[in-house]
């Protein structure tokens, strides 16, 4: 079987210094994206488990093996939850949520809590598309604008040229930096030219490296261009997979002339967790369920 480059490691976690009975609120949060899908445990208010894995087939299945994940080894069952909230691009087909809230709402949430209440700009690096987002202290949305044209600038044109390069997705942006000098950028307007200029220019002799280089220095600035039209404001931070991808980040933070904030926690997260957060609070307002809830099966 041939290697698949693309493929991330998909990770599940739990605080085991925590015991979750002694809790009073135990709410959810599932994001089931284009590409991947997390789901987030909170007991009154503080991440207990969480899981990242890839997206299948369809949603409501990636949303109920994306939760058994989370649950796994907790002791928890979807009894003990007191609210679910799912996000995302299936977002309407959790089939245990018991509310459905936007991607942007949720990430600007979960950025909040990730990287604290100074952060007003997120930028959302998701799998098939980008997202600039400005928030206040509290983590609500104020403006924001999105780019879901084309997977150039995103985790799955990424997930491409790894594939294209035989290197692995988690090495791309460590490589992409082991050059002497700044290639110019290859094509940002489509992943499919991208792909075809990158095969031209391997042919033509160019390293590895240097054409990751290339890509990662077009991803960024596409990304530049969507945040400039949005109006960077400082603190400044990055949720999604490519925010673990040094290649783009340190070329981003260049032309921003900013460097992003250090997130505590998962940058793939975000969304899943920002869920969480909101239901915790709808719990807090008299919005939480009654016990009753079948077991999630899958």
């Amino acid at each position: 079987m041939a290697k698949e480059y693309w493929r991330w490691k998909e990770y599940n976690w739990r605080d085991e210094k925590r015991d979750w009975r002694d809790g009073k609120v135990i709410t959810g949060g599932v994001d089931v994206g284009s590409v991947s899908s997390q789901a987030v445990i909170m007991v009154d208010g503080e991440i207990y488990a969480f899981s990242n894995m890839r997206t299948g087939s369809n949603s409501p299945d990636s949303a109920v093996n994306a939760m058994n994940w989370a649950l796994e080894e907790t002791g928890i069952s979807m009894d003990d939850f007191d609210f679910i909230v799912g996000t995302g691009y299936g977002r309407v087909n959790v089939p245990y949520a018991d509310k459905a809230i936007t991607e942007i709402a949720c990430h600007a949430r979960g950025g909040n809590y990730m990287y604290g209440p100074t952060v007003r700009t997120i930028l959302d690096m998701g799998g098939q598309d980008c997202k600039a987002i400005l928030c206040d202290e509290r983590g609500k949305v104020t403006n924001f604008l999105m780019n879901d044209k084309c997977a150039a600038g995103t985790g799955r044109g990424m997930e491409v040229f790894a594939d294209l390069l035989n290197v692995s997705i988690e090495e791309v942006g460590d490589l992409s930096l082991d050059v002497e000098e700044e290639p110019p950028p290859v094509s940002s307007t489509c992943v499919v030219f991208a792909k075809s200029e990158a095969s031209q220019l391997l042919r033509d002799g160019w390293s590895r490296s240097r054409v990751l280089a290339a890509y990662c220095s077009a991803m960024a600035h596409r990304v530049f261009s969507l945040l400039e039209r949005v109006g960077v404001q400082k603190d400044f931070a990055i949720t999604g997979g490519i925010a673990k991808n040094t290649g783009v980040v340190s070329r981003l933070e260049k032309e921003l002339g900013l460097t992003a904030l250090q997130p505590r926690h998962d940058t793939q997260i975000a969304g899943a967790l920002g869920a969480a957060l909101f239901a915790t609070t709808l719990v807090e307002k008299g919005k939480g369920r009654k016990k009753s809830q079948t077991a999630v099966t899958g």
